[in-house]
């Protein structure tokens, strides 16, 4: 979890020469353990929290072949202890690492149903950090909280910006709303990257007290589609706070886009900017191209195409992946959108087959295929519905075999049996008829989709 020695283990990795895999706190151990072998990581950081699954984690992780416990109490044979470490240990010498040297592998979510390794050369993280701190506006005397985990590119982009500018780190291991504010409070925070989801949790939350915000000058949020009822509930009950939105992706480090705390309005010649996810970041260009590689004139909606210093180099032993993300120098987000005669950036849906839940990138291939291996499941197609509180949940449209009799209960209770609880179905549907098909034998989820998005302005939420 977010810690001061999360933050010890970037540095600590980078100085060595090694690179960084980051892992996701919310996965399940055989993710954990898909990872850690997909990477070929030899050593392990873990915690109270997650000691628990080191014994199944030693036992199927191939090329591990340190642990280290993040305490200074003894944690059983052959588990090294941080703190005993820095003790005992003499110092190295900085390795030098830099420019296109991979920094680390950065798993996110795959169209294949398994995470896929994204490689970040130092090159990428430092340009973030930088023009992170320039858009978001850090200086010494920031004070920076880590509310959104830390493995999440979002977070990382705040750290470096922090560190680029020499401001001061508070961490909160996991994200309360009423732990949220009181720490705001108390260590007199300047900048709190907020997650939709987060953000919305703070605002209703019966001891929310703006009085305890006067510290606190940038709200910074993204990694999910924001509400538009939650941004204005945030205007209007944070008088004079400003917001910035970042859209961008981990393959890009992770900015992309930026909408200034300036358009942020509800009223006046800026106002129509809000439902945008502003224009490119210092150093990005941006395109938006049809899908035989054209430039399309403004207000057409095709997919989002950028390129950067802060680009990723591929993805991990994933070369036909790589080579259809990476064309021409730029990479293909896999989001539709329209760009404005002003050049601001409208997303309208997902190109690829991908949830957004509470910030969490749930892909669907992944869920269909757990599904799958529940007996007496004829077809399955997974897609989001909208819900106030996550921006979207995962739903489920199962067809069961003939004569066959399945349980929403039961199809839930699989998923949670083998990943990761966020990933699971909040909801399944059942159907007799065989699941629509485009020409191309391609299930239509449009069709299936529709309905649950009827009077939405967009196909995300």
């Amino acid at each position: 979890l977010n810690s001061d020695r999360y933050l010890e283990y970037y540095f600590a990795v980078w100085w060595a020469g090694a690179a960084v895999v980051p892992m996701n706190t919310r996965w399940s151990v055989t993710e954990n353990i898909y990872s850690l072998n997909d990477s070929g990581a030899k050593m392990l950081f873990i915690d109270d929290t997650f000691l628990p699954q080191i014994d199944d984690i030693r036992a199927q992780a191939e090329a591990l072949q340190n642990v280290i416990y993040l305490s200074e109490k003894e944690a059983g044979e052959d588990i090294l202890v941080y703190e005993e470490l820095i003790r005992t240990s003499e110092p190295v010498p900085d390795a030098g690492r830099n420019g296109e040297d991979l920094a680390g592998l950065f798993y996110t979510g795959g169209t294949t149903g398994f995470p896929k390794g994204v490689m970040l050369p130092h090159r990428a993280l430092w340009f973030n950090a930088f023009i992170g701190a320039k858009h978001f506006d850090f200086k010494p005397e920031s004070r920076y909280l880590h509310v959104a985990p830390i493995f999440h590119l979002a977070d990382l982009a705040g750290t470096l910006a922090t560190l680029a500018t020499l401001g001061t780190h508070i961490f909160m291991s996991t994200f309360d709303p009423v732990e949220t504010l009181n720490v705001i409070e108390r260590d007199k925070i300047t900048h709190a990257l907020l997650v939709p989801a987060a953000l919305g949790m703070v605002l209703q939350h019966p001891d929310f007290n703006f009085r305890k915000l006067k510290s606190l000058k940038y709200v910074i949020y993204g990694a999910s589609p924001m509400p538009e009822g939650v941004m204005r509930d945030a205007m209007e009950r944070m008088p004079g706070m400003r917001f910035m939105q970042c859209y961008g992706q981990t393959e890009m480090a992770p900015i992309i886009t930026i909408l200034s705390d300036d358009y942020h309005q509800l009223e006046g010649p800026k106002s129509g900017k809000l439902r945008s996810a502003g224009r490119p970041g210092f150093g990005v260009e941006l395109k938006i191209m049809d899908e035989n590689g054209a430039e399309l004139p403004r207000g057409e909606v095709g997919e989002i195409v950028a390129s950067s210093p802060g680009m990723m180099t591929g993805y991990w032993k994933q070369k036909e992946q790589t080579e259809e993300t990476l064309k021409d120098g730029m990479l293909h987000t896999g989001d539709a959108a329209y760009m404005d005669e002003d050049g601001f950036i409208f997303v309208v849906d997902r190109l690829k087959d991908m949830i957004v839940s509470g910030a969490e990138n749930i892909y669907c291939a992944e869920i269909e295929n757990t599904i799958s291996t529940y007996p007496g499941v004829a077809e399955v197609a997974v897609f989001g519905v909208p819900d106030d509180k996550w921006g979207e949940v995962v739903h489920a449209t199962v067809v069961p075999g003939k004569g066959v009799e399945l349980s929403e209960r039961s199809i839930i209770d699989h998923c949670h049996s083998l990943i990761a609880s966020f990933k699971c179905p909040k909801s399944v549907d059942f159907r007799e008829s065989a699941l629509p098909l485009s020409g191309a034998g391609k299930v239509l989820k449009r069709d299936l989709r529709a309905p649950y998005w009827q009077g939405k302005a967009r196909g995300i939420n």
